[in-house]
C-alpha cells in the first residue's frame, strides 16, 4: 500500500507541474462541447432559396409564405427565368429553387392539381433530405387546407388516425442527443491519450528504470498510474455536465449518483486502453499515433455520429469491441431516458470485461519488459 501511495504522490506531483495536462483537463471538455454542440446540427434550417414565380398570384404567395414560415427555407432570391434559377444553384448561392408555373392559380381555383417544381441541390445529402421531406409535408398540409376550405370537404375525421408520440426528446433538439455523446468522446480522448503518453514519457526520460529497480510490483505501478487520472476524468465529466446543462439546457432525467458511479467503469476501461498502448509503443509519437488510430473508429462507429442499426452487420459487430459504444448507451440512457442500473447491466459488464482485459495485458506486457 505504501508503494502505491508513493507512485500516486509522484504522479499527482507530475500532473500538477505539467501545465499542458492541467490545461487539457479543463479546456478540452469546454472546447469540445462548445464546438461540437453548436456545430453539429442534424436539423438543417434556413436553407437559402431562390423563387421563380410565373404565376404572381395570391395562391403562389400563400404557398410561398408557408415555405418561409416553416423556418427551413430562407427565400433570398427572386429569379426571372429557369436559367437564373440554375445559375443560383450552380453557384451555390441557393440550395433550393421553387418554380411556380403560369397556370398555378387557375388550377388551384378550378380544384385541379397544381404542380410546383422544387429543385434541390443534392450534392449535400443532409440538406437535400431535409429540404425534400419538408417540401412534401408543406405540400400535403396546404393541399388539405385548400380541400377543406374551398371544396367544403370535411377532413376533420380522416379514416386513419395515426398519432405519433416521441419520447425522451419530443422536440428533437440535437444538443440533447449530441452533448452526452460528446462527453463520452472527451473522456475517451483525454484518458487514452494522457495515459498512453505517461509510461512512454517516463521511459524516454529514464525515470521508469529508476522505478523498476525499486521493490514495487507491476500491478502496484499500474494502480498508482491510473488513480490520478480517474480524478481528472471526474473533473472533466463535471465540467462537461455543467456546460451541457447551463449552456445547452440539457436536462438530466436520471440519477447523477448512478451516472458518476457507472462512469467509473468507462474511465477505467479507457485508462486501461491507454496504459496498454503505452506498454506497446516505443516512443511518444508511436503512442500518439496508436491513440489516434483507436479514436477515429470510436467516433465513427460507436453510434456517436451515425446510428449503429443503420450500419452493415459486420461493421455493427465490429463496433461491439469499442468501449465508447456501451458508455453512450449508459449516459444517454441516464441523461435522456432517466433509466437506472437495472437497464444497463449488460453495458456495465462489457466495460468491466474491457477493463480487466486491458489491464491484464498491460501488467503482463510490463512484466515481460522488466524480466
Amino acid at each position: 500500500m505504501g508503494r502505491i501511495q508513493a507512485v500516486l504522490y509522484k504522479e499527482f506531483l507530475h500532473i500538477r507541474r505539467d501545465r499542458l495536462t492541467l490545461g487539457l483537463v479543463f479546456m478540452l471538455p469546454l472546447i469540445q462541447l462548445l464546438l461540437f454542440g453548436y456545430a453539429i446540427q442534424t436539423e438543417v434550417k434556413h436553407i437559402p432559396t431562390v423563387v421563380f414565380d410565373q404565376s404572381l398570384s395570391e395562391e403562389s404567395r400563400d404557398l410561398l409564405e408557408a415555405f418561409s414560415a416553416s423556418g427551413y427555407y430562407d427565400v433570398l432570391y427572386a429569379a426571372n427565368s429557369f436559367q437564373e434559377v440554375n445559375d443560383m444553384i450552380d453557384s451555390g448561392k441557393a440550395k433550393v429553387g421553387i418554380v411556380f408555373p403560369p397556370g398555378f392559380a387557375n388550377n388551384v381555383q378550378k380544384g385541379e392539381s397544381a404542380s410546383v417544381q422544387v429543385i434541390v441541390d443534392a450534392s449535400d445529402n443532409m440538406v437535400a433530405n431535409q429540404a425534400m421531406a419538408t417540401a412534401n409535408s408543406i405540400g400535403l398540409l396546404k393541399s388539405q387546407e385548400v380541400i377543406t376550405q374551398k371544396l367544403h370537404i370535411d377532413l376533420t375525421n380522416p379514416p386513419y388516425d395515426i398519432r405519433v408520440r416521441a419520447w425522451y426528446n419530443p422536440d428533437g433538439i440535437t444538443a440533447y442527443y449530441m452533448v452526452p455523446g460528446i462527453l463520452g468522446i472527451v473522456v475517451t480522448l483525454s484518458m487514452v491519450m494522457m495515459t498512453s503518453m505517461s509510461l512512454v514519457r517516463e521511459r524516454e526520460k529514464g525515470t521508469l528504470e529508476q522505478l523498476i529497480v525499486t521493490p514495487i510490483k507491476s500491478y502496484e505501478l499500474m494502480i498508482g498510474k491510473i488513480i490520478p487520472y480517474i480524478f481528472l476524468g471526474y473533473i472533466q465529466i463535471t465540467v462537461a455536465l455543467l456546460v451541457g446543462v447551463l449552456v445547452f439546457g440539457v436536462p438530466i432525467k436520471g440519477s447523477l449518483l448512478e451516472l458518476y458511479g457507472l462512469t467509473l467503469f468507462f474511465i477505467t476501461a479507457s485508462l486501461g486502453l491507454g496504459i496498454m498502448i503505452s506498454n506497446i509503443a516505443r516512443n511518444q509519437m508511436q503512442a500518439f499515433q496508436m491513440s489516434f488510430f483507436i479514436m477515429l473508429p470510436s467516433i465513427m462507429l460507436s453510434g456517436f455520429l451515425f446510428p449503429r442499426d443503420a450500419m452493415p452487420r459486420i461493421i455493427y459487430y465490429l463496433s461491439d469491441v469499442i468501449p465508447l459504444t456501451y458508455y453512450l448507451d449508459i449516459i444517454r440512457g441516464i441523461v435522456l431516458k432517466g433509466i437506472g442500473f437495472s437497464y444497463l447491466v449488460s453495458q456495465v459488464i462489457c466495460l468491466i470485461l474491457f477493463s480487466v482485459l486491458f489491464l491484464t495485458i498491460s501488467i503482463l506486457k510490463f512484466k515481460k519488459k522488466i524480466a
